[in-house]
């Protein structure tokens, strides 16, 4: 039994790299697939009569393990500047501000609807089911914007991370707290103080050892490290992702400290290498654990819960309603709302929070039904709308100017994209005319 595993399992990542490499070119996100072929999989052990028992147990694992290297390397990918402020602002609100409002909008649906089915329950209860399905899932949004433009691949980045911090922190703070007081507030704030005390002496330490290891085996030990530090702030009921992001941001962009006197212990000649390799080694890794996160979640998958038509309409009045919230929020802000609206899926973190809430606080009709159509729903809506998306004139139009506004400063670099797509366009048109 073990080599015919060994073998399925070298093939299905295999073929989760081809799906990888494929989406661009598709814009089908390999996460469809991947639930795809791990549900197909399902149905050949049940066919076969195969017992593979006990992987449950694995999905949290390998969940929360994804979820780290999944911040850690879209981080990676962020350019630091003093011109970005603006631009980490918008994304701070589009992360922040819809998550609020779409989470008590939905709690107090869900206890409008229990008390008409004699189901009485309290806000918090309300809250701790909602707040998953208002978080943007990083592990599908910030690969699905690879073919996006720079700066609203940054956007996509900056706010699926910041959507998990908050929602994290958001969800912790109503399941930790039974009362909401000032004390519970102080409390809440004296454990951001904490973990940005940790996140400051962790990421300086873990540079240093970067650029100090001279063993051939150094990154590994440094992975295990930052896995290590959020498991044991997540234990004492930290805001461990704000670790991991601040941590990604410092390397992604030490370079640009290398003119300050302090980083000269950094030995800044050995630390710009060491971070490209360790860079490449987490996107790798992030590769594997995302694949088989969402193999697995796939396999899991009833057929049942997927067909459920009671939950159907719910999930298709949620997604509606938060898509709703979502554009208003874009078209207040004054940022091009296509393709951004789209990216706004639901995944790896909704169904880790899913798995935390206790029998007790968890509601009757917010079942895993209702979560996995809500997690399709979003991601089919985000498939479709990059893949049917066209840019008009108009829309280049502001495309450049939230390029110029927003942008890295490199400019020039987007303005010709811009532009070769309108010749291609031209190009296009031409062609079909002539053809005709």
């Amino acid at each position: 039994m073990t080599i015919p595993a060994i073998i399925t399992l070298c093939i299905l990542l295999l073929i989760s790299y081809i799906f990888h490499l494929t989406a661009a070119k598709t814009n089908i996100p390999a996460v469809i697939l991947l639930l795809l072929l791990g549900w197909i999989m399902r149905q050949f052990t049940i066919f076969f009569d195969i017992q593979l028992p006990g992987l449950q147990s694995f999905l949290p694992v390998l969940g929360t393990i994804g979820l780290i290297l999944i911040v850690l390397e879209g981080a990676f990918e962020l350019d630091m500047h003093k011109s970005k402020i603006p631009f980490i602002t918008k994304s701070f609100i589009t992360s922040l501000i819809p998550l609020i409002f779409a989470s008590f909008a939905l709690s107090y649906f869900f206890q409008w609807y229990g008390m008409q089915n004699g189901e009485v329950f309290s806000l918090k209860k309300g809250l701790l089911n909602a707040i998953p399905l208002c978080i943007i899932s990083s592990a599908i949004a910030i690969p699905s914007a690879q073919n996006l433009s720079r700066a609203k691949k940054e956007f996509v980045i900056y706010e699926s991370s910041l959507s998990d911090i908050f929602g994290v922190i958001f969800f912790n703070f109503i399941a930790l707290n039974s009362i909401f007081d000032l004390y519970s507030f102080a409390h809440f704030g004296f454990q951001i103080l904490i973990i940005i005390i940790v996140t400051f002496i962790a990421t300086i330490s873990l540079s240093l050892l970067l650029s100090k290891i001279k063993n051939h085996i150094k990154f590994v030990p440094i992975i295990i490290l930052i896995i290590l530090i959020y498991s044991v702030s997540k234990y004492y009921h930290l805001p461990a992702l704000v670790f991991i992001l601040m941590f990604g941001l410092f390397i992604g962009n030490v370079t640009k400290l290398f003119h300050f006197k302090w980083a000269q212990y950094f030995r800044p000649d050995i630390l710009e290498k060491e971070v490209a390799k360790f860079t490449e080694l987490t996107s790798e890794a992030t590769f594997v654990i995302r694949s088989l996160f969402f193999l697995l979640f796939g396999y899991l998958l009833e057929t049942e819960e997927l067909l459920n038509p009671d939950t159907f309409i719910w999930a298709v009045a949620i997604v509606g309603g938060i898509y709703f919230i979502r554009g208003f929020i874009l078209l207040v802000l004054r940022i091009p709302i296509k393709p951004l609206i789209y990216i706004y899926p639901k995944g790896l973190i909704t169904i880790l929070l899913f798995l935390t809430i206790s029998e007790t606080q968890s509601i009757s009709f917010v079942n895993s039904s209702l979560i996995i159509q809500i997690i399709l729903l979003s991601s089919f809506v985000m498939m479709f709308g990059i893949m049917f998306y066209k840019r008009d004139a108009k829309e280049l139009e502001k495309i450049e100017r939230f390029e110029k506004e927003y942008g890295d400063g490199d400019v020039n670099i987007e303005e010709e994209e811009i532009e070769m797509e309108v010749i291609n366009t031209k190009e296009k048109t031409d062609t079909e005319d002539s053809i005709k």
